[in-house]
């Protein structure tokens, strides 16, 4: 069938593992589709995007310019919530739209990003994922909406790690009050009794040096503590795992996990 007709599609378990993923990552590239697939090539990766577009079990958009290069977008469409048993919450766009930005698509991807390094990509030695959790609700008692919350084990010992991926939006007395919601959550006894662990960190991934700067001066005037900064630049080069965090004071890098 062509045109605008739904395709008749036979779904792999591989299809409903990408759907599944959605329902959690929202929107994915074509690189994190090859991710999470997993697809061995990108030829395979856009022949099996298409199929489940054409099909509506995706929807498909494009950042990019009517004419120009473009980048194609990928979120879960009804038909494929229903399917995969989810809500439908990808964002609302229509198929086939372009986009010249589309900032919650933007971030996500970023977001994601982490998911993957801690869910598909390989992991420090004694290192294990146990889940990931999103917010679409404030954490109890809080304003909080972290970005993502992973859980890891190292050596048996629980990792807790909320995530925030900050692309500059933010001024300084928003992040700060940020900073203070988190620090309230922790000593409040509020994160023991929702996660059953007495410690985390909150990463904060963001877009510059100079940001990363900013944000680490004022997180320092309120803590040293809880938090760890980096940025997507410094993932990208070394990976989620490498020497590339720091404390909100002091210039040292260090791992998140120390391994032998």
């Amino acid at each position: 069938m062509t045109g605008n007709k739904q395709k008749l599609v036979v779904l792999q378990e591989r299809d409903l593992h990408i759907m599944r993923e959605l329902g959690v990552m929202r929107v994915i590239d074509r690189e994190q589709a090859k991710m999470i697939g997993p697809f061995g090539s990108t030829t395979r990766a856009n022949a099996r995007l298409l199929v489940l577009t054409q099909a509506r079990y995706l929807r498909r958009f494009f950042w990019g310019t009517v004419g120009g290069a473009t980048k194609g977008i990928y979120a879960l469409a009804p038909r494929g919530a229903e399917i995969a048993g989810l809500p439908d919450r990808g964002p609302r766009r229509s198929r086939d739209q372009i986009l010249a930005a589309d900032f919650f698509s933007l971030h996500q991807l970023q977001v994601n990003e982490v998911y993957c390094s801690v869910k598909y990509r390989p992991l420090p030695r004694g290192v294990t994922f146990i889940r990931w959790l999103s917010f679409h609700e404030p954490l109890p008692g809080t304003a909080l909406i972290p970005d993502g919350y992973a859980e890891v084990d190292h050596s048996e010992r629980l990792i807790s790690l909320f995530v925030e991926v900050d692309l500059g939006n933010e001024n300084r007395t928003v992040w700060q009050g940020k900073v203070r919601s988190y620090l309230s959550y922790g000593a409040s006894g509020g994160f023991t009794r929702e996660f059953d662990n007495s410690q985390f960190r909150t990463l904060t991934i963001t877009n510059s040096e100079s940001r990363l700067t900013s944000l680490r001066s004022a997180t320092a005037t309120l803590t040293d503590k809880i938090f760890r900064f980096t940025t997507e630049e410094r993932i990208k080069r070394e990976g989620f795992w490498g020497k590339i965090w720091q404390k909100p004071k002091g210039e040292e890098r260090e791992p998140l996990i120390a391994t032998p």
